[in-house]
């Protein structure tokens, strides 16, 4: 059965940081490029970085760039990994972040950036 298992997200002030973590399980995690999208209350769900296969080419949106950090760990046990690094957090990064391994998601991990 595939699982996709996001944790780390919670309440940080400004220009913090968080980690969050997707726990992959039940398919061939180094056979996917991986993603993780984003979707803030009353908008559509949006993409936000996406990792290769092998972890070689890394994209972001525009909006985070510079500031997040997508990275993957291809662990050769049933459980692997893709991590998303978030530094220099804004209010407007506040939404339920979600990971992506086509055709499969997540159930999501709430980030709220607030003072």
């Amino acid at each position: 059965q595939v699982q996709l298992v996001e944790s780390g997200g919670g309440l940080v002030q400004p220009g913090g940081s968080l980690r969050l973590s997707c726990a992959a399980s039940g398919f061939t995690f180094s056979n996917y490029a991986m993603s993780w999208y984003r979707q803030a209350p009353g908008k559509e769900r949006e993409w936000v970085a996406g990792i290769s296969r092998a972890g070689s080419t890394k994209n972001y949106a525009d909006s985070v760039k510079g500031r997040f950090t997508i990275s993957r760990h291809n662990a050769k046990s049933t459980e692997s990994t893709v991590y998303l690094q978030m530094n220099n957090l804004r209010p407007e990064d506040t939404a339920v972040y979600y990971c992506f391994a086509n055709p499969y998601w997540g159930r999501g991990t709430q980030v709220t950036v607030s003072s």
